[in-house]
């Protein structure tokens, strides 16, 4: 193999390979991988999947395609003999900036499953320029720049198929490009993303400003443009309809060119519409199908038949609903259609609540999803009930048929093969390679989960990931930590409801402490990674306050030599894969009942992580599964939390007068220390959010937040072998997440693909 492959490698760079440069490798292997994805296509055959997401966070593509056709080893094995480093032309990659967080995550491992399972699945989005923002720190505060990633040499290809779409009435031609998405021993599927050619970066200027009228130039420009005023609300309407208006008719050609003949499109097409934003598929599919002939009412049950919905979470501001204004600015050829949904609703319900267009004139795109597909799925247990009995109960109680779940999973081949491949390796020395393909093999690691030596090994393996993520922390930002501390990190968006405001008042309490002479078992290294929107304020305030509090402890050496904050830049995948495999503790703290799932949690226990959290989400069914003595779990459950909502009884500034910690700890945001470090503008306000609205509930979790996370650290400081076991069980454990069952259920329960 290494001869056929240095000679393809060595054709492709024009050259010998110790003689080529490390680009001159990279655009090799980018050519050889592709041109090896295609020899991967199949014929589709009876049912194909559309997977339409605003976002696609699929990360740096290299290594993972490298895995999943084969061939990493190999080629990793034929650079070094000529003396190059495979880690170092990876570190040449761009990272296509297609996503935010676990939504996107979630659905570049959909697809990598899909193709693995060999099940025809494309997806269908946006070609985003510039992502949703490059960050960095300034002065303690996040600043935001364009996340420019597109090379002309990247994973994503132009097309000669161009799409009309109209839009306010003006029709502009949208561009298809292609990311073939090659599964492990699978097939190869597509990633279709939308785009028109006439996107001007040069329009935007200070930052991430730009003429938000500017439709032709700035379209695809931002992910999730910022809707702090009408026109960034109504861009996004713009975007969405660009993506589902596309994406609408390549389903319909696609399907034609297999045979379709439109009135039996649920034979040839599933579409799965993943959260609210391309909602406007619905109606946009019925105003093809009723183009082509086919009469209102049956193009109404041939799109229920093909559509189905997941619903992402349970915030209602993330339930998105649109002025009817704003659609009848930029999609009028859809009002009417809309108008017509929501009458036949109507007769379906005499509840006011399930109606699409409200009292008020807002169209409701959940609503609309609800009754206008055959399947509505959570994405993990609470999740699903919790929609059930509470937030969608009256929808439940119209459609129970409906009312589905499907537990999120992730690709055990990114977040174990490709980012840390000597765990995976002592892995398959114990138990064969088996799981790489059925994650349930990983229950074989329990019958090694006493022997002392396997636990030292895997200790080990840690302490190198360790040392690793160190080393990158000092390149990339000139910050050095202690690998022999414990490592806490909180990893995802910058939100309220994760709380990341709750692991700043520890972080303060703990300071504190040591200053009053109670030094903590074991240092600490609190690792952070989250971006804020833009708009969102108090979000914002977190990062200066954990920004500004750094710097407090650094100049303190008798703290600083128990705790360490560093807020890693410009979270990403790439990130991720750095920070993950080095985790000893990982934060899934959100308010229970909030969380849908989260992924971030699947992926730091199937990296030997312990789990520091509430029950919620997917640390419901983590919790399950590790039994209690392995996962630290505090506070309110969900139903504390949503009785305490119905009664409207919560009063934060109760909390702040009666705990003296609590204050202590709140009150500390604005001591002359803390101002020195930031700005007193945000830590005032931070505070007086925390005392006088916290609508994610931070305060009663205080103290049982406390009491566990310091139980971890005497813990992870006085039994090593225990705490090696925790971590240990936790991988074992974690085969049920895993993104190929998710899609197994998906297709079985849903898509009943092929």
């Amino acid at each position: 193999m290494n001869k056929e492959l240095n000679a393809k490698l060595a054709g492709y760079c024009g050259k010998p390979i110790d003689e080529a440069s490390k680009e001159e490798i990279y655009l090799a292997l980018l050519a050889m991988a592709q041109e090896m994805s295609e020899q991967k296509k199949e014929k589709t055959t009876g049912r194909k999947l559309y997977y339409i997401s605003a976002e696609f966070l699929i990360g740096k593509l290299l290594s993972n395609n490298l895995i999943n056709l084969g061939i990493y080893e190999d080629v990793r094995e034929l650079l070094e003999k000529a003396g190059k480093s495979l880690a170092d032309i990876e570190e040449l990659e761009p990272e296509p900036s297609l996503g935010n967080g676990g939504l996107g995550r979630l659905a570049a491992c959909f697809l990598d499953s899909l193709a693995t399972l060999k099940l025809p699945g494309d997806g269908v989005g946006l070609r985003y320029h510039c992502g949703l923002f490059r960050q960095n720190f300034k002065d303690g505060l996040q600043n935001e720049t364009p996340d420019y990633w597109i090379t002309g040499n990247d994973w994503v290809k132009p097309t000669e198929t161009v799409y009309p779409v109209t839009l306010a009435g003006r029709t502009y031609p949208v561009r298809l490009y292609e990311l073939a998405v090659t599964g492990y021993e699978g097939r190869t599927n597509s990633l279709n993303l939308f785009d028109l050619d006439s996107i001007d970066e040069q329009i935007i200027t200070n930052g991430i400003h730009f003429d938000k009228a500017d439709i032709a130039k700035n379209l695809t420009l931002f992910l999730y443009p910022d809707d702090s005023d009408d026109a960034g609300r109504i861009l996004r309407i713009y975007q969405q309809y660009l993506m589902v208006s596309a994406g609408a008719q390549l389903i319909l050609e696609e399907c034609v060119g297999r045979g379709c003949h439109y009135h039996d499109l649920a034979a040839y097409a599933a579409v799965q519409i993943n959260d609210t934003h391309p909602s406007l598929i619905i109606p946009e599919l019925i105003r093809l199908l009723t183009e082509k002939g086919i009469t209102f009412d049956e193009a109404v049950q041939i799109v229920t038949d093909t559509c189905a919905y997941t619903n992402h979470t349970i915030l209602a501001e993330a339930l998105e609903k649109w002025p009817r204004s704003f659609l009848e600015q930029v999609v009028p050829q859809l009002l009417p259609i809309i108008e017509k949904l929501d009458v036949l609703a109507r007769t379906r319900s005499k509840n006011a609540s399930t109606a699409i267009i409200d009292s008020k004139g807002y169209v409701h795109m959940a609503h609309m999803d609800i009754h206008f597909t055959h399947s509505v799925n959570g994405v993990a247990a609470l999740h699903t009930q919790i929609l059930k009995n509470s937030e969608l109960a009256d929808f439940y109680r119209l459609y129970p048929e409906k009312f589905n779940n499907k537990t999120n999973g992730i690709t055990f081949r990114r977040w174990l093969l490709a980012c840390n491949r000597s765990l995976a390796a002592e892995i398959e020395k114990l138990i064969g390679g088996g799981f790489k393909k059925d994650a349930d093999e990983l229950e074989k690691l329990l019958a090694f989960a006493d022997d002392a030596s396997v636990l030292e090994k895997f200790s080990e393996i840690k302490a190198d990931n360790k040392k690793a993520l160190a080393d990158w922390l000092y390149r990339k930002q000139g910050v050095k930590i202690n690998p022999e501390a414990m490592f806490s990190i909180q990893a995802k968006r910058l939100h309220e409801y994760k709380r990341q405001q709750l692991n700043l008042l520890f972080l303060i309490h703990q300071f504190l402490e040591i200053r009053s002479g109670h030094r903590p078992a074991t240092p600490i290294v609190s690792i952070f990674g989250a971006k804020a929107a833009p708009a969102y304020t108090i979000a914002k305030d977190i990062i200066h306050a954990l920004l500004a509090l750094s710097q407090v402890i650094g100049a303190d050496p008798e703290a600083a030599a128990y705790m360490q904050i560093v807020f890693v830049e410009n979270y990403n995948v790439a990130a991720a894969e750095k920070m993950i495999p080095a985790c000893d503790l990982s934060e899934q703290i959100s308010l229970a009942s909030k969380e849908a799932s989260g992924t971030g949690n699947m992926k730091f226990m199937l990296n030997g992580a312990v789990t520091l959290g509430t029950m919620d989400g997917a640390n419901v069914e983590i919790a399950q599964r590790v039994g209690s003595t392995n996962i630290y779990i505090f506070g309110q459950n969900s139903r504390q939390v949503i009785e305490r909502y119905r009664k409207n009884d919560y009063h934060a500034a109760d909390w702040y007068d009666s705990d003296p910690n609590l204050k202590r700890a709140i009150d500390f945001l604005i001591s002359p220390e803390m101002l020195a470090a930031g700005r007193e503008e945000h830590l005032s306000r931070l505070r007086n959010e925390l005392i006088h609205k916290d609508w994610f509930q931070t305060l009663p979790d205080f103290n049982s937040y406390v009491v566990r996370k310091q139980q971890a650290m005497a813990d992870y400081a006085y039994n090593k072998k225990e705490w090696a076991k925790k971590g240990f069980v936790n991988i074992a454990k974690a085969g049920f997440f895993s993104s190929d069952r998710t899609i197994r259920e998906y297709n079985e329960k849903i898509w009943h693909l092929g």
